[in-house]
Order: C-alpha cells, then sequence, then structure tokens
C-alpha cells in the first residue's frame, strides 16, 4: 500500500481520498477551504454530465457514479435521493448522456413545454450536496483519513509516495497545464413548496433554465459564461433567473426568494485523468469535470484507485523490509 496526498476537498477530491482510504491505502486530503466553502457547494447536484467530455469515458465513469449515489439513496443520511425528471429538447436530439441511465423514456406532448420538439423523462441521483458533503467528510474520518488546512502552491511541499491532484482550477496550475478555465454559474435559491421532479432546458429562448428540488429549497439556473472568473451575483441575472423559472413552473410563482448564489465550473476540453511520474513520484490528475463533478466522483475515483495501485506495483517507493535485518 501506498502513502498518498490528495489536493483538494471538493466532491471529487473527498471522493478519491475516501476510495482511497477504503482500499488500504494511507491517505492525507490537503485542502485549503472548509467543504462548506467549496464550489461543490453551490452544486445543484443532479447527476447529468454536464459541459464535460470526452464522451465515451465520461458515459463509464457516470454509469458507475449512478450506481453507487442509486445505492446511497436508501441512507437518508447521505442527503441523495433518485428522482424523476424532464430533459428537454428543442431542435436535434442528442441523447449520448442516456447510454449510462439504465431505463428512460420519449416525454410525452403533455409533458413538454411550448415550443419543444421531444424530451427525455429518466430518474437519476439527485444529491442535496449541503447534506451530502459532510457526510462524505465524516465517511473519509472513518475510513482514516488524515486532513490538513493549507494551501498548496507546489507539489514539492508534498509528503507521499503518491500525489493526487484533484483541486478544480487550482489543479491546473499545479502540474502546468493551463487547457482549463472557469464556466461562471449563477444560481437563484427558493423555498420549496412541494416539488419533486427535476427540469432541464437547456436551450430555453430566455436562457439556459433548470430547476432541481431538494428538501426545503429549489435550485434554480442558471447561467454557463465561459472564462469568467467573478463570483459575485449579479442582481438583474439573479432577477431574470427567478422570472424564467417562475414562468417555466407555476408552483414557485409564489415561492419565497432565499437569495442567489455562484460557482466556478471547472472546464476543460476533456478530463484529466491521467498518471505520470513528476521527478521520481507518480502524480495522478484529476480535474476538467465542468458541470459533472458530482455525476463523475465515484467512476473517477474508482480510475484513480487503478492508476495508484498500478504506479506501486511497478515502482514500490518503499522497499520491502528484510526480516534479517538487525539479527
Amino acid at each position: 500500500m501506498a502513502e498518498v496526498t490528495v489536493v483538494g476537498g471538493g466532491v471529487v477530491g473527498l471522493t478519491c481520498a475516501l476510495e482511497l482510504a477504503r482500499a488500504g491505502h494511507e491517505v492525507r486530503c490537503v485542502r485549503d477551504q472548509p467543504v462548506a466553502e467549496t464550489v461543490s457547494a453551490v452544486a445543484g447536484g443532479l447527476w447529468f454530465p454536464y459541459h464535460v467530455e470526452p464522451r465515451d469515458r465520461v458515459v463509464a465513469w457516470g454509469a458507475v457514479a449512478l450506481t453507487r449515489f442509486a445505492d446511497l439513496a436508501s441512507d437518508p443520511a447521505s442527503g441523495v435521493m433518485m428522482r424523476e425528471g424532464l430533459l428537454v429538447e428543442r431542435g436535434s436530439a442528442d441523447r449520448w448522456w442516456t447510454t449510462s441511465v439504465p431505463s428512460w423514456r420519449e416525454a410525452s406532448a403533455a409533458e413538454l413545454p411550448p415550443g419543444a420538439t421531444g424530451g427525455v423523462v429518466a430518474t437519476v441521483p439527485l444529491v442535496t450536496m449541503p447534506v451530502f458533503l459532510p457526510w462524505l467528510e465524516a465517511q473519509c474520518v472513518d475510513a482514516a483519513v488524515e486532513f490538513e488546512q493549507a494551501h498548496v502552491s507546489s507539489l514539492d511541499d508534498l509528503e507521499g509516495d503518491v500525489v493526487v491532484v484533484a483541486a478544480g482550477l487550482r489543479s491546473g496550475a499545479l502540474v502546468d497545464d493551463d487547457a482549463g478555465m472557469p464556466s461562471r454559474g449563477q444560481v437563484a435559491l427558493l423555498e420549496n413548496p412541494g416539488l419533486t421532479r427535476w427540469l432541464i432546458d437547456d436551450d430555453h429562448p430566455d436562457g439556459l433554465l433548470y430547476v432541481l428540488p431538494h428538501p426545503g429549497w429549489v435550485v434554480c439556473g442558471g447561467t454557463d459564461v465561459s472564462g469568467s472568473w467573478d463570483t459575485e451575483p449579479d442582481p438583474q441575472v439573479h432577477a431574470a433567473i427567478v422570472q424564467r423559472v417562475r414562468d417555466a413552473v407555476p408552483a414557485l410563482a409564489a415561492a419565497r426568494v432565499i437569495g442567489p448564489r455562484v460557482g466556478l465550473r471547472p472546464v476543460a476540453p476533456e478530463v484529466s485523468l491521467t498518471a505520470s511520474d513528476v521527478g521520481g513520484r507518480t502524480v495522478v490528475t484529476n480535474h476538467g469535470h465542468g458541470g459533472a463533478g458530482v455525476t463523475l466522483s465515484w467512476g473517477c475515483a474508482e480510475e484513480v484507485v487503478r492508476l495508484v495501485e498500478e504506479a506501486v506495483r511497478v515502482s514500490p517507493s518503499r522497499p520491502a523490509v528484510d526480516p534479517r535485518a538487525g539479527s
């Protein structure tokens, strides 16, 4: 087994740390923010491979995560639910993502909004992130993951036989990879009047629209502004989102507005999930998940474990102890 340092404390980093610890490795997770302040805490939490490539690997990772989340839905403490919802199509249908979904159906005409040409109805995991992230952190503690609060400016400062870089937008600077960029996502939180069905309408004529109902509140979106590092909520954007979702879902017309939230999606041409030798030590990258960090978390973590164990088998960093030593 190896001593592994995971850099990153969002959903991707914590899931990697947990799976590595469960596989028997000694794991330290280094992060510079409490879990409640990560980008993951702002996420709507719907299993859906949004703004992420390459599709063949995404389908495989997503299928693993869907199964794991479906199992967790039996534990109310996890914050995971299986929820039916509607993906609206306007124009040509692109249903590559359904390959990961065990069952789905065509939306009926009565379920579709004006202007829609079709739609997919599917039951997938919906993860309440303010509940799930502390649960995931607690699972890490139970698995003997050690946590360290620190800002990592260089991998040279880290201990361990293997380093796993899973720090979202911060990852690129640590591994000399400038392919990633932020995509600004602003959402509005409204009180939940009793909704359970999610809705996505990417090509809504008034802008990106999604409604993700959690116990107590609904995450309503949204925006997808490439290259923006701005994390301050825009009042005009907020008002437009609220109006858009109220028009689309009449049940939200009188729902109290809780407020806006902003998160920066770590977008890249494709997910970086590789192992390489850096100065004689294995470095595994796991970043560039776009709007699908939750969706790919368990699948990517499973591959991280495989890459770490392959590296340890090929080039063990700690020599076996000679039983004759000291005799």
